[in-house]
């Protein structure tokens, strides 16, 4: 497979690294988880600034209307840098609600985010062990949310509410009197908030259909930036078992350390992998719920294993937190509780596979099944 992208794609990957690199050198990075703020604003204001987030967005509607695999070369490079933005957030949104025929409100909703205000998106509905946390009786959203990223900054939400026949993504001004923020900040500096509504109007509701296809550009923007964060981890790591010794030696060379690191690697690949399919996938709207489902479970296995490995081998400086390799970690756990754990991933692709079991082999039938 040939993993290399165009000269566009690549120029958008170098434009954000450029960017990143001004905004998130390791003295800034712990301004940042100092600082308090929910986000890096002087960063988002540049990233609006380049259009980094209107890539997915239609050109109709002032984006620069491209594909999953422009945001991946963005993505992969704000998880390297570890780039507390919204930057899939607001994109995958807009462009869910752009495709609305009709609605002043979801067209409102998209030429904010393309101003720069933010809005936030919940797939808890689908992911709770619990349940449906959120109900859509006569047009009003009812029910509370865990943990929203930016859900006190956000001017919308866009979430997943249980109807009397079926799931349904609706959208809800979070200035309306019936909401209710609680605030707080996630351990990787990423500002959160516990939402209630009650009689809450939906804006905007749109279909099943919707759902599915939120939630699998979801997953594949999670999993870039999980690439990005475990590619960086682990190089921070190699050059650090390199250098550091023990007995005269570098830890490195020992036969154990280095077999993590490769077991690391191999994961980190086995990822881009199945990353690369399920953006190929979307790009050419075929279906990719079972891909979805394999590259969420996978992502969660690499983030958390490479994670603990690399911050075990750093020793009593992995847990300093003065030190950089500490929020390696802390994004690892936040990309791993986002959007459904690995083994609730995992239950639904064998549920899909069990719906599907008349497919056969998979290479007897055409891609797009």
């Amino acid at each position: 497979m040939d993993f290399q992208l165009s000269e566009d794609q690549r120029a958008f990957a170098d434009m954000a690294q450029s960017l990143f690199a001004d905004y998130c050198t390791d003295d800034k990075l712990r301004e940042h988880d100092t600082s308090g703020q929910p986000y890096m604003q002087a960063l988002w204001q540049q990233c609006v600034s380049a259009g980094l987030h209107s890539i997915l967005i239609p050109e109709a509607a002032g984006g620069l209307d491209l594909g999953m695999t422009e945001l991946l070369a963005v993505l992969v490079q704000q998880g390297r840098a570890l780039a507390q933005v919204p930057l899939w957030q607001a994109q995958v949104a807009a462009a869910t609600l752009a495709r609305v025929q009709g609605s002043a409100a979801a067209e409102q909703a998209v030429q904010a985010v393309m101003a720069g205000e933010l809005i936030s998106v919940s797939l808890e509905n689908l992911t709770s062990a619990h349940g449906a946390q959120l109900r859509l009786e006569g047009g009003k959203v009812y029910g509370k949310l865990h943990a929203v990223a930016l859900g006190a900054q956000a001017k919308y939400l866009l979430a997943v509410a249980k109807a009397a026949d079926g799931n349904r993504l609706v959208l809800v001004d979070l200035a309306a009197a019936g909401v209710q923020k609680v605030a707080g900040m996630r351990e990787d500096y990423c500002g959160v908030a516990d939402l209630a509504l009650f009689d809450a109007p939906a804006l905007v509701t749109l279909d099943e259909a919707a759902v599915c296809s939120l939630s699998e550009y979801a997953v594949a923007s999670t999993a870039a930036l999980q690439q990005g964060v475990t590619q960086a981890q682990l190089e921070r790591t190699v050059a650090y078992v390199s250098e550091r010794k023990q007995f005269d030696r570098p830890i490195g060379s020992f036969q154990l350390v280095a077999g993590q690191m490769a077991d690391g690697y191999i994961l980190m690949q086995a990822q881009r992998s199945a990353l690369s399919q399920l953006v190929w996938r979307l790009d050419e709207q075929l279906p990719s719920a079972p891909q979805a489902h394999a590259l969420r479970a996978q992502s969660n296995e690499l983030g958390l294993k490479v994670g603990r490995v690399a911050q075990h081998v750093h020793g009593g400086m992995g847990v300093d937190v003065t030190y950089p390799m500490h929020r390696f970690m802390f994004w690892c756990r936040a990309l791993a509780a986002e959007i459904g754990s690995g083994e609730h991933h995992l239950e639904a692709l064998g549920q899909w596979l069990a719906d599907n079991d008349t497919l056969g082999w998979k290479y007897d039938l055409p891609e797009a099944r």
